[in-house]
C-alpha cells in the first residue's frame, strides 16, 4: 500500500474530517480513504448503506451534549416501588 501526506489543511477542513470520523466511529485515515473513494466513484464491492449521506440532515452530538442528555433523562432509570404495589 502506498502512503501520502497532505500539507496545508485549513482548520475548518480538518475539523470536518475529524467530526465525520467521530460520527462514523472510524479513524481519520479510514475516513479520508472513504472520502477519496467516494469522490472518485470507487466502490470496493461493499454494500453501501448511505448512512453517512444523511448525517448532515440529522446533526450530531458532542460529548458535552451527550452528557447533558444523559443527565436530563437519568430520572427515567429510577424505579419507584410504590408504583408497583
Amino acid at each position: 500500500m502506498k502512503s501520502i501526506t497532505i500539507h496545508g489543511l485549513d482548520e475548518s477542513l480538518y475539523k470536518r474530517i475529524r467530526e465525520r470520523a467521530a460520527r462514523s466511529g472510524l479513524s481519520l485515515n479510514k475516513t479520508i480513504k472513504k472520502l477519496l473513494e467516494k469522490s472518485l466513484g470507487i466502490n470496493r464491492g461493499k454494500r453501501e448503506t448511505h448512512r453517512d449521506d444523511f448525517l448532515d440532515f440529522f446533526g450530531t452530538w458532542s460529548e458535552e451534549d451527550l452528557a447533558e442528555f444523559n443527565k436530563s433523562v437519568s430520572d427515567f432509570e429510577l424505579i419507584d416501588q410504590s408504583d408497583w404495589g
